[in-house]
């Protein structure tokens, strides 16, 4: 008897939902396209689904992750819900830990707390906050939180909160805790922050060149910090953000991008005080986002199944192995097509990078190196039938009346 081959460990795949809406549509309904999204992803077997928080730009409409969550664990059965991300320097760290752990008994279990320092820098100007302190703060808050989670008491005082014999009322749901990550995409800030406490990794535009060049570093950086603190930190917990939309064919996907790209660059435009180069056409901005990246968003993927199967390739090859695939959702195709692109992923994707068929494939190549004996022997088995099935007529006296000869029995 052979022993079997060790199994490799799958990838888990999920989708990021900052999310972007044109601010030409309708807010209410975009919101509710959004939950009826995730329930699709659910039913397509998708790991994950992490959701963001903005206060400003009038794109990135969900200003409270946790609230979308609750609804969204109502509306669906497995897929894990996170917070992708909570900014940290936004609120008390007692009441995000309070809130989080309340979303680990609704979700019993499936809620996962994503943090960062905040990104748009409209939501921290109207806050008060000097963007120069928002990282500090994420680190302030991140320490405090993590207690909280595990339980325990913590007195605190900083220039922004401060905190006195804080404790949570309950027990975790999920054992020991409920899953942490921090955000980063250049800077070694989230790795740091991973490192340093022993948490998860979110790695934001991954497929920029800037960002995937740093990938490897990012991750040497995450264990020497963990090192340092006596944490251990494990790549199964690391999560690459990618942008990418499919179709059945290039031409296709290409077309369906028609629909929203120059919207997603005037954003750009409006958050950045100027039209970036290639905003004139859709063509420019689609060759600028698959050659070069965009900055936040990363390098897209714009084709077919197996053109996003070399670039998990190609990321894999590059980070030296990772966790978790998430697929940025910025609705540049209209919702028809894109549903159908995580169709796509899901059914040819997954499966491909998991290596889910080999079994299939084995049996089927099995099948074929033996087709001779197999046939032979069924073929046999046939004709022995018939030859008894005459002699017993013969017995009775009955004759011969089988003329049948085919393949099956």
């Amino acid at each position: 008897m052979s022993a079997p081959t060790e199994p490799r460990l799958r990838k888990r795949f999920g989708v990021f939902l900052a999310p972007f809406h044109p601010d030409d549509e309708n807010p209410t309904e975009q919101i509710h396209r959004d939950l009826a999204l995730v329930e699709h992803l659910d039913r397509l077997g998708y790991h994950e689904a992490w959701i963001g928080e903005h206060h400003s730009g009038g794109y990135e409409i969900i200003g409270s992750p946790e609230l979308f969550i609750a609804q969204a664990a109502a509306l669906t059965h497995r897929i894990r819900l996170g917070t992708g991300v909570v900014s940290l320097p936004y609120h008390n760290p007692l009441t995000v830990a309070d809130r989080m752990l309340q979303l680990d008994h609704q979700t019993l279990g499936r809620a996962m707390l994503g943090v960062g320092p905040g990104q748009l820098p409209t939501d921290a100007f109207m806050l008060g906050i000097d963007p120069a302190d928002q990282r500090r703060m994420m680190n302030e808050s991140l320490e405090v939180v993590l207690a909280l989670l595990r339980g325990e008491t913590v007195t605190r005082r900083t220039d922004w909160f401060d905190l006195r014999d804080a404790r949570l009322q309950l027990p975790p749901y999920s054992d020991p805790m409920l899953e942490v990550a921090v955000a980063g995409a250049i800077s070694p800030t989230g790795a740091r922050a991973a490192g340093t406490h022993g948490i998860g990794l979110l790695s934001l535009a991954a497929s920029l060149p800037g960002a995937f060049d740093q990938l490897p570093r990012h991750w040497t950086v995450c264990e020497e910090k963990a090192a340092e603190h006596g944490r251990r930190v494990d790549r199964r917990n690391w999560r690459l953000v990618v942008p990418m939309h499919l179709a059945e064919t290039r031409e296709r996907a290409r077309a369906d991008m028609e629909h929203g790209t120059l919207r997603l660059a005037r954003y750009q435009e409006r958050l950045g005080g100027g039209a970036p180069a290639y905003a004139h056409s859709t063509d420019a901005m689609l060759q600028e986002w698959t050659e070069k990246g965009l900055v936040i968003f990363g390098k897209l993927t714009l084709g077919t199944p197996d053109d996003m199967i070399e670039e998990i390739e190609r990321l894999e090859r590059q980070s030296g192995g990772f966790g978790s695939l998430l697929l940025l959702g910025h609705n540049c195709a209209d919702p028809a097509a894109t549903l159908k692109s995580y169709e796509l992923f899901a059914r040819y994707v997954m499966p491909a990078v998991n290596d889910l068929n080999r079994a299939r494939a084995d049996s089927l190549d099995w099948a074929h190196a033996n087709s001779k004996r197999f046939i032979g022997a069924m073929m046999g088995g046939i004709s022995k039938a018939i030859q008894e099935h005459e002699a017993e007529r013969e017995e009775r006296g009955q004759g011969t009346a089988w003329s049948g000869g085919g393949p099956r029995d």
